[in-house]
């Protein structure tokens, strides 16, 4: 008797190995990588990608109004120093050619005084030409100046925007160069112009 109620433990034992010994072997391994949600203003990045962010650097110029104030305001100051040069140029160019008529048609009382118009006029010509050089030189540290008030403003924007740490990384982007291909939720361009915008207009 007791030897039949031994079998039958051990047959039920042996029967419960292979059971285990099966399903192990069924058991599919979990290789699914731990996933990643990111809430990128009001759109949600796709499952599984990294908290990373882009800005395309040219739209944002194109749609953030304190850039294209300062763009108006920069070719307003341009094109009034090539008017100022344009003008004074004209009218040197005009006693010049005056003063050629008047050598040939020996209009001048005496060479004495045809060399002190010619001075003269040499001297306008190198005040001009220094003239010219001051203005591009003022025009380009405006540009410089604007520059960095554009660059300073868009920084310190970034760094309020992403005071939660919502992204480890934000790059930013031209049409040519740094991203070849990135998914449409990292791009957040249009959510960053509107709010620099609004914050603009709030300090106006």
């Amino acid at each position: 008797m007791r030897k039949n109620a031994s079998l039958l433990i051990n047959a039920i034992m042996a029967i419960a190995i292979v059971i285990l010994f099966v399903l192990v072997l069924n058991q599919k391994p979990n290789t699914s990588t731990p996933q990643i949600i990111v809430k990128s203003g009001t759109e949600t990045l796709t499952k599984g990608k990294l908290p990373i962010a882009y800005v395309n650097i040219d739209s944002l110029l194109l749609n953030y109004q304190f850039a294209k104030e300062a763009n108006v305001s920069l070719v307003k100051k341009q094109e009034s120093s090539r008017s100022i040069v344009s003008t004074k140029a004209s009218l040197l160019q005009k006693e010049m050619a005056e003063f050629q008529k008047k050598l040939e048609n020996n209009a001048f009382l005496s060479r004495e005084r045809a060399e002190q118009e010619q001075i003269r006029l040499q001297k306008k010509q190198q005040e001009l030409q220094q003239l010219d050089a001051k203005l591009s030189q003022q025009l380009g540290q405006e540009q410089q100046k604007m520059s960095e008030e554009l660059r300073d403003t868009i920084n310190k924007f970034m760094k309020e925007y992403n005071k939660n740490s919502k992204y480890e990384m934000i790059i930013s982007n031209t049409s040519s160069d740094n991203i070849l291909y990135a998914a449409k939720g990292y791009n957040i361009t249009k959510e960053i112009s509107k709010l620099l915008n609004e914050r603009f207009s709030k300090k106006k």
